[in-house]
Parts: C-alpha cells; structure tokens; sequence
C-alpha cells in the first residue's frame, strides 16, 4: 500500500504557477498579433488538438493504467457527433454542442471499456482497437451521419462562442486555445482529487487499491468515460478548427498511435507530458520534411521522401524511449533542477 500512497500527485509548486500564467499570456496576447498563418495552420493547430487528445489518453493509460488503442475512433465519433447536433437541432450553441459530442464520445468510450472489467494489457488493447474498426465502418455504411454527402466529406460549420465569430486562423487559434486551457485545468484538478489518486491505485495495484475500499470497476469505468470525452472534444477541434472538414479519413489508425507516442514520448501519469509529446510529433515531422526537400529533393520523388521521413520518426521514437523512457517531462525536470542548481551555487 505505500507504493500507492507515495505516487500521489503533489500540488505545483508556486514557480510553476507563475510559468503557467506567462506561458497561457503569451499565447493570448503575443501569438496572434505576431504568428504567421503557417505557424496556426501547420503548427499551432494540429499541437493544440493533439494536446488535448493526449491528456485525455493520458488519463486513462498514464493514471488508471489502461491501455486503449482506439483514440482516434473516439475523436471522430465527437466530430461527427458535434456536427450532427448543430445541424439537425436549429440555434444550438457551439459550446452546447461541444458538450453533447464529448458526452457521446465518453457513451461509446464506457461501452468499449466494459471489458476493461476482465481483461487487461495486450488483451484489452486489442479489444479497445475493435472501437476503431466499428467506429470508421459505421460512419462509412451509414450516409446518415455525414448528411448524406457522396463523399462522406462535409465542411466544419463556423466558430462561435457567446455570440463571438471565430474566423480565420486566429479566430479558431484562440478558440481551440481556450478549450484547451479550460480542460487542461480541469484535468489537472481531477488528477490532484481522489478521483485522481483512485485512478492511481488501480493502475499500482488493483487487489491492494480493492482492499483500501477503492471501487475499482467504477473507476475503470469513469476513467474511460472522462478520458473518451477529452478525446472526443479533440476530436472538435481537429475537425472544426483545424481540418475544417469532417470525414472518417482524418480519424485513422495512425491517429490512434499517434496519440499513443505522444503520451509516451510526452512521459506517462503527466499533464504536462501531452504538451511535450505532442509539440515533438507535430514539428519534428515538418523539420524532417524541410530537411528532406533541401537535402534530397532532387534525387527522390515525395513518396521515397514521406517513406523515410516515417522511418527516421520511427527509429527516433525507439532510440529515444531507450535512452529516456521515462518522457521528455522528465528531461526537462532534470535540467530545470540542474539550471537551478547552477544559479544557486556562488
């Protein structure tokens, strides 16, 4: 029981705090009057999404210990359902609609985690990744969800919040942004509750956390519903703010594992983490890309370049895990603490 009880999440220092508030004013008041339209389309964007995808899966893999491949699925069973609820109910609010699909989102996350009740590990990975499968076939079979559009492919209605119009890629920067934040801070409550410290015990333990009265089935339970709609409001954001189209293609299997690699890479059991992973997925790509197109652009054709750009994504994320498997959030605490260190000293 003293493992479970020396792994619960301790408050953030007061350091902390501060960069917190001088990392969310420079987004507010910096960012959009000096990012460029590349930087939201092609960076900000797709980071804030991911972002918020990796907390959910965070949530659920980092702290209740349960493993899901199925990510993405319930990314788009939000998109779609956002979409769907603005349309067929007349004068619903963005937000109200948001809200709807991320509780749709943690419906069919609660069901795909009902065998989380038996199995466990590979075993239950493998049954969360039926929810991908059935997920994309039904939003594929059935015309209905996508308004009957030949292409299955609609566009994302406007932004909107309290009567404000998100336009262009501030617009939806700032909106994606405030989402983001406000479900951030959310979580990171959640995680410091005893809510938290359940999810905790279950994942160190589950005989030891059933024996301290921890009720382990609802926890898994409420562990898959709230990490399925962080991930379905995700989902929104992806399809609405950044994609602007919403369509099964943008919610794959790579989008899954994805999000996977952002939570470990990021480091597991950290909200923070998800920031980390998710900025090294979305830039380390287009850097790979730049270097490419300068370095090999006239020898190989886009496919040869995208194939091993892929390949060197993939030995990095293995050499890394090697060399630091505990996150990118664990190197950046060190060097904070060697920084500090180094100030202090005369």
């Amino acid at each position: 029981m003293s493992a479970i009880t020396t792994k619960r999440p301790s408050p953030l220092p007061p350091l902390r705090h501060v960069a917190t508030v001088v990392v969310l004013a420079v987004a507010y008041l910096l960012v959009p009057f000096l990012g460029t339209s590349y930087l939201f389309e092609a960076i900000l964007l797709p980071f804030l999404a991911l972002s918020l995808a990796g907390v959910g899966l965070n949530l659920l893999t980092g702290y209740a210990g349960q493993v899901s491949l199925g990510s993405a699925a319930f990314m788009a069973v939000g998109a779609f359902a956002a979409y769907n609820f603005n349309l067929r109910i007349d004068g619903l609010a963005l937000i109200v609609s948001t809200v709807l699909a991320g509780l749709s989102a943690a419906v069919i996350g609660v069901v795909f985690g009902l065998p989380s009740l038996r199995l466990r590990g590979f075993y239950l990975a493998v049954s969360t990744l039926a929810a991908q499968f059935f997920v994309q076939w039904a939003l594929t079979k059935f015309s209905w969800f996508s308004n009957n559009s030949a292409s299955g492919v609609i566009d994302a209605p406007p932004l909107s919040l309290a009567g404000i119009a998100f336009v262009g890629p501030v617009g939806r920067y700032l909106f994606a942004l405030t989402v983001v934040a406000v479900i951030t801070f959310l979580a990171y409550r959640l995680v410091s509750s005893q809510t938290g410290r359940n999810f905790i015990a279950v994942r160190d333990n589950e005989t030891a956390a059933r024996i301290i009265g921890v009720p382990v089935l609802k926890t898994k339970l409420l562990a898959f519903a709230i990490s399925s709609f962080i991930i379905g409001v995700a989902g929104v954001l992806w399809a609405f703010a950044y994609l602007r189209t919403v369509e099964p293609a943008g919610f794959n299997l790579d989008r899954s594992f994805q999000i996977l690699f952002i939570i470990i890479i990021g480091g597991l059991a950290s909200i923070r983490g998800a920031f980390f992973g998710a900025a090294l997925i979305v830039i380390f790509p287009l850097v790979l890309s730049r270097l490419g197109a300068f370095l090999l652009g006239d020898l190989f054709d886009s496919g040869v370049l995208d194939m091993t750009q892929r390949i060197v994504i993939g030995a990095f994320i293995i050499l890394f895990l090697i060399l630091e498997p505990d996150g990118l959030v664990s190197l950046w605490d060190r060097l904070r603490l060697h920084v500090q260190s180094a100030v202090r000293q005369p």
